[in-house]
């Protein structure tokens, strides 16, 4: 199975976990050493109320690894420009750490997409809500609603959403603001590579509902030319616009 139809978060992640991989990817570990340092890591890493057990860690690890240490070969390119934006502004970690985990897992981003539409119609959003429009996608397997959980509880503890009252109800929190034009194009090139097809209307990136949490940047299709070599804008019509990557027909 693809990673686009795989439906592939296994349990809640915290964006503290993503710092150590992306640590151990600047440190050069193997993908082995990684995992194995991220199992020593995890014994007293943040996030759990008692030492998780063998199948959590691996679950955990996996997801770090696919993501930073040893992504798939089409994913190093972001990987490596995602570490340079990282080291030279750490506290953009969260839309960084967001988009590499969306590439390798895009049910991270369907799970986001679902939220950022109902949350563009509603001021709360629920559980079930979600759930209900991804089985539509994914199919009613009992996989989804349970995985679906993990990712919308890694959303509150990334500080994207917030818990209400109701118990299985969310709200949004205040978006974070991307300045950096870079970035923007890093998160434009990670839904790209989260889509089979990997292209799109430029208008479809610009307001990506996976992009929820955050507040992108007024970008033109010149600029996203200047910023990337590896997305390609193709003028079709009057004045539409499409991202696709490059080497991708």
């Amino acid at each position: 199975m693809d990673r686009f139809s795989k439906v592939g978060i296994q349990r809640e992640l915290h964006i503290d976990w993503f710092d150590q991989a992306a640590r151990l990817h600047c440190m050069g570990f193997s993908k082995s050493d990684a995992r194995q340092e991220i199992y020593a890591y995890l014994d007293t890493a943040p996030g759990f109320d008692t030492p998780p057990s063998k199948q959590t860690k691996t679950y955990v690890a996996n997801a770090l690894i696919k993501s930073w240490l040893a992504p798939d070969s089409d994913l190093i390119p972001l990987r490596n420009a995602a570490f340079h934006l990282l080291q030279e502004n750490p506290n953009c970690r969260l839309p960084i750490h967001w988009s590499l985990l969306g590439a390798a897992y895009p049910f991270w981003f369907s799970v986001a997409a679902v939220i950022g539409r109902l949350l563009n119609l509603q001021h709360q959003v629920t559980q079930s809500q979600v759930v209900s429009r991804l089985k539509e996608k994914f199919g009613d397997r009992q996989t989804v609603s349970r995985r679906a959980r993990y990712v919308i509880r890694s959303f509150v503890s990334w500080g994207a959403l917030k818990d209400v009252d109701s118990r299985g109800c969310y709200e949004k929190t205040l978006p974070m603001i991307i300045y950096d034009e870079s970035l923007a194009v890093l998160m434009f090139e990670s839904a790209l590579l989260a889509i089979p097809e990997a292209k799109g209307a430029f208008g479809m990136f610009l307001n990506n509902p996976a992009f929820f949490p955050f507040q992108l940047p007024v970008m033109t299709g010149d600029l996203v030319s200047q910023r990337s070599e590896r997305i390609e804008v193709v003028r079709y019509g009057l004045d539409d616009e499409l991202l696709r990557l490059i080497g991708v027909k």
